[in-house]
């Protein structure tokens, strides 16, 4: 049984106006930064686990509100995985955003959504992000799919 409790605190915008937040990417010593914009909690939960075992910082943000914040307050992460439907701001809207800041432009975002259709993906990959996900997701797969784009990065 996974204990929750014992598992790395998820970061939230919250934390940022108790001093917590600002330390979060110093803290790590060069561990690649993951940021998860997920509004499932439990989703949230496995994929801050499994990215923390992996040896990933990892922020999650629970809503398009929240990931917007987040967007605008922290140094470009490694890479993102955006859920689609979110309260708020979709992720379509969050994706733009990040495009829009010119220090985030190279960050790969993969979109991990519940939204299956065939027009759903195909605008996500014309409009540049790297991978489209549908959930229910395969978790060793989502693994090795961000491994390898963390290759991707540094080799580039």
């Amino acid at each position: 049984m996974v204990n929750f409790i014992s598992l790395l605190p998820i970061i939230s915008l919250g934390l940022k106006n108790q001093g917590i937040w600002a330390g979060v990417r110093m803290t790590a010593q060069h561990k690649p930064t993951v940021v998860v914009v997920e509004d499932d909690e439990n989703i949230g939960y496995l994929l801050n686990f499994m990215l923390t075992r992996e040896g990933y910082q990892v922020l999650v943000a629970a809503d398009g509100r929240e990931a917007s914040g987040l967007i605008g307050s922290i140094q470009p992460p490694d890479l993102v995985l955006l859920d689609v439907m979110l309260p708020y701001m979709d992720g379509f809207e969050l994706y733009d955003q990040i495009r829009g800041r010119p220090e985030w432009k190279g960050v790969p975002v993969v979109m991990l959504t519940a939204k299956s259709q065939e027009r759903d993906a195909v605008r996500a990959l014309d409009a540049g992000v790297i991978d489209y996900i549908t959930k229910p997701f395969q978790p060793a797969e989502l693994i090795a799919r961000i491994r390898r784009y963390m290759r991707m990065k540094t080799a580039a």
